[in-house]
């Protein structure tokens, strides 16, 4: 069943919000000022990784305190942000976050565009999005601008057709061809690495392949390109505080020549940079 965003048990998630905005208020996040530790959320891959390479290597000479609180899922580093125990995160593109904040109620903002981590399909069975069998079973995200954005990959490989004017929310209901007769099973994001060994293919967020010991460079049966792509991870901020200088900071190092390069080394054209410096 198609949600438009990950869910979470509500006692659970009343329980992580307190623990992260007591941990947050402890540590000296909620707007600090200039001189204030800069608490940033991410998930693991690749946020978390660019982050702290700024933050051993680049924060404390620019005259940046930065902390790093890692999640494993979309939803709750958005909450977080909202409600004051994060200062920023970095972790979603803008048709995420904008359909967050319609169906959230958030008032979250976007500072700068960070990398493109390109979306991937993967397979255990099929070397090519063009060999999968009638009748396959293709699992995709279930929150309305991932599996949108999963629909659009496959449709630009020619393996469904979707209906004119579907755009970034697009659903399977939006599918106007589907000649192989694929069967789309919607996961959580986080759940698609395992689903390789009950399905024909997956698309996965790069985050989570990666996670799992994917490389969406070298493992992808097929995967976003750069160009004109429009789902770039940002840097993001409640609505207010995108002149906080710590935010101007991380956001000149997030697109200086220093993590440019980190990028280029590290992933190998698995995670692209976005900017120069």
């Amino acid at each position: 069943m198609r949600k438009p965003v990950i869910p979470a048990a509500a006692a659970a998630l009343s329980l992580g919000l307190a623990l992260t905005a007591c941990g947050a208020q402890d540590e000296g996040s909620g707007g600090t000022g200039a001189d204030g530790t800069l608490v940033v959320g991410a998930t693991a891959v690749p946020a978390g990784e660019v982050l702290a390479y700024i933050k051993k290597d680049l924060a404390a000479k620019n005259g940046l305190d930065l902390e790093i609180k890692e999640f494993t899922d979309y939803v709750l580093p958005n909450t977080a942000l909202q409600e004051g125990s994060l200062d920023a995160n970095l972790y979603q593109n803008e048709p995420y976050l904008d359909d967050f904040n319609k169906s959230k109620g958030t008032d979250l903002v976007p500072v700068v565009d960070a990398y493109l981590p390109p979306m991937g399909v993967y397979s255990k069975k099929v070397q090519g999005v063009t060999e999968l069998p009638d009748g396959a079973t293709v699992a995709v995200p279930n929150d309305t601008t991932n599996e949108g954005r999963a629909l659009r990959l496959l449709a630009s490989e020619g393996v469904i057709t979707l209906k004119e004017g579907a755009g970034a929310t697009a659903s399977p209901a939006d599918i106007a061809k589907n000649p192989k007769n694929l069967e789309f099973k919607e996961l959580e994001p986080a759940q698609l690495p395992r689903s390789l060994d009950d399905v024909a293919a997956a698309v996965i967020n790069n985050n989570y392949a990666q996670d799992a010991g994917l490389s969406p460079a070298d493992d992808a049966i097929l995967l976003e390109s750069a160009k004109n792509n429009p789902y770039a991870n940002l840097l993001a901020v409640k609505k207010g505080n995108e002149d906080d200088p710590r935010v101007e900071k991380l956001a000149k190092l997030l697109t200086s020549a220093e993590v440019r390069k980190f990028i280029e080394d590290k992933y190998q054209g698995s995670v692209l940079p976005v900017t120069s410096g």
